[in-house]
């Protein structure tokens, strides 16, 4: 509803700003630590924005996208709202923070046609239960903050009717899209990895002394372009460490590219649990355990082991109608012989949905569960691998 005076205001601000000033100091979801502040340039968020939406067809057609991701976080505010806004699409925001029912609600209501969600935000979904719901309008959604169960993702794509869902991967340095699915792909080919590289967009994974492996070979995956932060807020310390002389982001997260160039995210380089000289990535457990057909959510941690220096826990949570009916012991038979020996659990910790410590943006907060975990099982003087 803007005039003339408010025309030549917009002009004036205009001409001050230029595409690399900031305009965001976003915050980390802070998982594994203390969140930074990431500063990010209008040409950081509004390219990525516009590059993710023209690789995921959100520029042809019309959308109406059901956004129930905090809005303080790089998936709701660039992936949401920024994502919407460039390619001129419909918003739906179901509540003031992520409840499923209400999401539900607004799907059936506004006749959404896209879903966007972290997996413990679709894990609560399937949780609360979709029977009886009217989701025929939904045909597309985005899935990202977390490696992504792939049996998790076939229920999106078959009982959600997310014929084209993309998995994006990324993290809030990077603003935050550095990989996405190619919908020419079949869904449940398409759901395997978290996508190729985003145009305009560098990927490399290297070994510990920073030499890129061959394609194939697991590495930290690193990435470089114009969608890099310029730095952390106040903290040239921090910004070294995770920034290259040559402008390589550290990523922090264990991959490997396969030879058609898809990336796959194996598990955080710092949740990477050490049992006696054996590397296990909880995201290969996790995913195995997903295949289990009474369970709902599964996260694994490494505790404190006086003969092993860490031991494999998981904590789980089963889908309705299990629930008294799947002890620890039999999940734990389970995976035997299906998964190498030492990655199967030495404990089993069976959980409500509300017992999961999450962050605001839906992410699984590891560190706390960690903790949660040692006092639970009595292992609090038991030497601490993790410090």
């Amino acid at each position: 509803m803007g005039g003339a005076e408010e025309e030549q205001r917009l002009e004036e601000i205009n001409r001050r700003i230029g595409p690399d000033t900031p305009v965001n100091i976003q915050y980390t979801s802070g998982t594994t630590g203390h969140p930074k502040a990431a500063t990010l340039s209008h040409h950081n968020i509004v390219n990525n924005a516009y590059l993710t939406g023209i690789g995921t067809n959100y520029h042809i057609g019309e959308h109406r996208i059901c956004v129930p991701n905090p809005l303080y976080h790089c998936f709701g505010c660039v992936m949401g709202t920024l994502n919407a806004l460039v390619h001129k699409q419909s918003l739906v925001f179901p509540d003031k923070w992520f409840n499923p029912a209400s999401t539900l609600d607004a799907v059936e209501e506004e006749r959404c046609t896209a879903l966007y969600g972290t997996p413990t935000m679709f894990v609560d979904v399937f949780k609360h239960g979709i029977e009886g719901r009217d989701l025929s309008s939904l045909r597309s959604g985005y899935i990202a903050g977390s490696p992504c169960p792939v049996a998790l993702c076939e229920r999106m794509v078959n009982d959600l009717g997310l014929r084209d869902l993309a998995v994006l991967y990324g993290s809030t340095e990077l603003s935050p899209i550095v990989t996405l699915s190619r919908l020419d792909e079949a869904p449940l080919e398409r759901i395997k990895n978290v996508g190729y590289v985003a145009a305009h967009t560098e990927l490399c994974v290297v070994d510990a002394e920073g030499t890129i492996v061959p394609r194939g070979e697991k590495g930290e995956l690193m990435a470089r372009g114009y969608m890099l932060m310029s730095g952390y807020f106040n903290d040239e310390e921090k910004t070294k460490k995770e920034i290259t002389d040559t402008r390589w982001y550290h990523t922090g997260d264990t991959a490997l590219m396969d030879e058609n160039g898809a990336i796959s995210i194996v598990g955080r380089t710092k949740d990477m649990i050490i049992r006696g000289g054996e590397n296990i990535y909880p995201t290969e457990i996790e995913q195995f355990m997903f295949r289990l057909p009474y369970i709902a959510d599964a996260q694994v941690i490494g505790v404190p082991d006086e003969r092993f220096g860490e031991a494999v826990c998981v904590w789980v949570m089963l889908r309705k109608g299990f629930e008294d009916k799947v002890t620890a012991e039999q999940i734990r038979e389970d995976c035997k012989g299906k998964i190498a020996h030492y990655k199967v659990p030495a404990y089993v910790c069976i959980k409500k949905m509300e017992d999961f410590p999450v962050t605001a943006t839906g992410k699984i907060r590891k560190v706390e569960m960690r903790e949660m975990a040692r006092k639970e099982l009595g292992l609090e003087n038991v030497r601490d691998v993790f410090n």
